[in-house]
């Protein structure tokens, strides 16, 4: 929280003191505009995008894209000037990182730094943003904000095993350029603007990322909770705006009142998720059904003996499951069909999700375990104590079970009606206490506009009609909030500080004619992703030397007006990938199933104290060796269980919508790449590679080393330091291995070169351990 932000909570923090009322207005008032107290001039992030000049500096030379003009403009107001170039060598390093999220290779970086031609840096741009591995780095950046998972949290956290066909939709999408006015509209409408194609009802994916608890036995509140979690996404994510602070009361801050809010949620009212639409047959789809058979012969005699018990009490047992709801979920689950409203269609739709022949059990489990003599059934106790035993013979047989794919898709549509649910505003958000019915709107504060809403015979079409806003050129949000979310990751602090916050709470963007500069021309290029990139990755402020500075910070101590390259520690997932490439393990896959690399082994084992089945249940590990080297982004992103390396380095929670990384230093961090089983391992494999690249000498194998891990030679005092800490460290092996009581580690993957003194080896792998822990490499410069 910065000062102004925190400034503002204790306002409002004392300002609720005072009235003695924390749900903000009063039922009566819910459904007002938020206070006139705020003034009626519009908020600069709700006015118009404007087509700024380009400003005029005296030092044009500097300038070989528009945006440095408008950098260079602010510069020179404070008496600074820009860093000279950094060097190609930290440049392609840099760039390769931010692009594609992985270092790039020696022969890469010696291939740009003797690069002569005129066009060396444009070459190295269209060449980062042509490959696949561009998609992977802006997907990992999406899914971020889409709040991606392949579980869906919650006590249970049930897999999601449709999931990976989302993700692989959004690296798809930037790898194609998709015009992100079209990425936007397939993701909240693309079941209604194109409902033949698959991957536009993939999309649709986006809004069914929300965790969820299948065991909820209120469906109304579950609906509400859904809906309320995709408004609330829409709204940070596309609009920039902390909608959610509506829902209980008018906005404390920007001019959006409970009604704003209602009525924006109402366009989302009749979505459902379906998870159990057949997806075109391929190889993946062919394999899942071939697997899936050899399950379903392994047991279709337990099933069937499990199904002649259920037969037996089905209808008493469907009776009593669905009488566990609560009442106003019952009011719908036994309503006649003929007489289901839009809400009622939802709950049922939702129940039929959810329940399976296990649900049937628990009646069985009721009658036979209750020590009430008027509930337990003796005859039923018997079946029940059947019922266990084939549950336990089932449960062998799990590993047949595809792990990580089915051959259906995930999406969220309208269930085929075009009849919405009634919206309302809620006191204090409280779904059981309704005041008045809204229709859908946009925020007022933003737009006088009204929707245009055309149902279709399948669905309301209230979300054609938004997403037509949203992705209009003349939306004063969409298009700010996305190129500020670019310049954040390439800068590490957005023009607007606030990413997601482009309120009265947030803070004022520090270029203004900057960022609507990018905006415009975003919009003007046709909403391409690439071309936005390209222009950042060629601008003079962008190639500038990260080297500290005085002058620089005594003027601009947070570096706000870029003087100086800033520097950026690596994400969790740029960490480990960039691990596996110098180790030479990284397998280069796009896309598929997502897959389950090995945990350590203290993981397994303190899950295993609490749950036998923990191995086999929360966490299979990938049976293919080639899957535990994939990208970090193709890990299984289980809710309850972060893959450690990469929590470790503040990895994305993917409870809700994640704006920005956390950058923290703790000592959890120095312990994970020290000791960490896996990352010797890798460290093991660099040496193997260095040995096997390099010459015969060992400060050949040191210079390799740093060309691989930091794009650079070493200098004379590292080269210094290095040959001292393996003599060193050779003695302290050939002490512990005297006593014949201590495993020596050599270099991993040697081809056609001797190893020569185990020990000196030994000692080789523990220097390339040390330098791969080094700061330098989890740094960008």
């Amino acid at each position: 929280m910065n000062k102004k932000q925190l400034t503002i909570a204790i306002a409002w923090a004392l300002s609720l003191a005072m009235v003695g009322e924390a749900g903000g207005a009063d039922e009566k008032s819910a459904g007002d505009a938020a206070p006139a107290a705020q003034g009626k001039a519009k908020l600069w992030s709700y006015q118009p995008v404007k087509s700024p000049a380009i400003p005029a500096v005296r030092h044009q030379d500097w300038v070989r894209t528009p945006i440095d003009a408008f950098i260079l403009a602010k510069q020179e107001e404070k008496g600074l000037t820009p860093s000279p170039d950094t060097d190609r060598a930290a440049f392609i390093r840099r760039a390769t990182l931010d692009v594609w999220g992985i270092i790039p290779s020696p022969e890469e970086v010696d291939a740009f730094v003797n690069d002569e031609s005129e066009n060396a840096y444009e070459k190295l741009a269209d060449r980062l943003l042509a490959s696949p591995k561009y998609g992977e780095r802006q997907g990992r950046k999406w899914l971020d904000l889409a709040r991606y998972a392949d579980s869906t949290g919650f006590q249970n956290d049930n897999d999601r095993l449709n999931n990976w066909r989302y993700r692989d939709y959004v690296i798809n999408s930037f790898n194609q350029d998709k015009p992100y006015s079209r990425f936007i509209q397939e993701q909240l409408a693309g079941d209604e603007l194109w409902p033949g194609d698959e991957q536009a009802l993939i999309a649709t994916g986006f809004m069914a990322q929300f965790p969820d608890n299948s065991n909820s036995r209120d469906l109304v509140q579950r609906k509400y909770q859904i809906t309320t979690d995709i408004t609330d996404t829409v709204g940070k994510v596309v609009l920039g705006q902390t909608l959610e602070c509506a829902r209980c009361h008018n906005h404390k801050f920007d001019k959006i009142s409970q009604k704003d809010y209602f009525s924006f949620q109402s366009f989302f009212a009749n979505v459902a998720p379906v998870d159990n639409i057949p997806a075109k047959k391929g190889p993946i789809e062919v394999a899942y059904d071939q697997q899936y058979a050899k399950w379903q012969e392994a047991t279709k005699d337990i099933r069937a003996k499990q199904k002649a018990i259920i037969d037996t009490h089905r209808e008493e047992a469907l009776k009593y499951h669905k009488e566990r709801y609560l009442t106003d979920s019952r009011d719908a689950i036994f309503k006649p069909k003929e007489k289901w409203t839009a809400q009622d269609r939802w709950v049922n739709h939702r129940l039929a999700n959810v329940t399976n022949e296990a649900s049937m059990q628990s009646y069985f489990q009721e009658k036979g375990e209750s020590t009430d003599a008027k509930t337990r059934d003796p005859k039923i106790a018997e079946q029940w104590a059947e019922l266990e035993k084939l549950n336990k013979e089932l449960r062998k047989f799990d590993d047949l079970k595809p792990a990580t794919f089915s051959n259906e898709i995930s999406a969220m549509t309208e269930l085929g009606h075009p009849d919405a649910p009634p919206s309302f505003v809620f006191a204090v958000g409280d779904h059981e206490k309704p005041l008045e019915e809204v229709q859908p709107a946009f925020p007022a504060a933003i737009t006088d506009e009204k929707p245009d809403i055309k149902p279709l015979p399948f669905s309301s079409g209230r979300r054609s009609a938004l997403v037509k806003w949203i992705t209009s050129p003349t939306n004063p949000l969409t298009a700010r909030v996305y190129v500020n979310r670019v310049w954040d990751q390439y800068f590490g602090k957005g023009i607007v500080a606030t990413v997601s916050d482009f309120g009265k709470a947030g803070e004022k963007p520090i270029n203004p004619e900057l960022l609507d500069y990018l905006a415009d021309k975003f919009v003007k290029d046709g909403w391409s992703v690439k071309k936005l990139h390209r222009e950042i990755l060629l601008s003079s402020v962008y190639r500038q030397s990260s080297n500290y500075r005085e002058d620089v910070h005594q003027a601009d101590a947070e570096n706000q007006l870029l003087a100086v390259f800033p520097r950026q520690r690596l994400e969790a997932e740029q960490v480990r990938d960039s691990l596996l490439v110098a180790s030479g393990k990284l397998e280069d896959k796009v896309g598929g199933p997502s897959v389950y690399p090995p945990l350590p082994s203290a993981i397994n084992t303190n899950y295993g104290v609490n749950n036998a089945n923990f191995n086999d249940k929360m966490w299979r590990t990938s049976k293919d060796e080639k899957d535990h080297n994939r990208r970090s982004l193709y890990v299984f992103t289980r809710r309850s269980i972060p893959y450690p390396i990469l929590d470790s380095f503040n990895m994305a929670s993917p409870q809700e919508a994640h704006s920005k990384r956390e950058v923290t230093t703790t000592p959890l961090q120095a312990l994970t790449l020290y000791n960490s089983e896996l990352i010797f391992d890798w460290s093991k494999s660099l040496a193997g590679r260095v040995i096997n690249e390099a010459g015969e000498s060992e400060e050949e194998r040191i210079a390799r080393l740093y060309q691989i891990l930091f794009a650079r030679q070493p200098n004379d005092q590292e080269k210094e330091e290095l040959q001292a800490f393996l003599n060193e460290q050779e003695g302290v092996i050939r002490a512990k291995a005297a006593n014949g009581k201590f495993e020596v580690n050599v270099p991993a993957g040697v081809k056609d070169k001797p190893i020569g003194d185990p020990v000196r080896a030994a000692a080789f792998v523990d220097l390339v351990h040390v330098v791969a822990n080094s700061n330098e490499f989890i740094y960008r410069f």
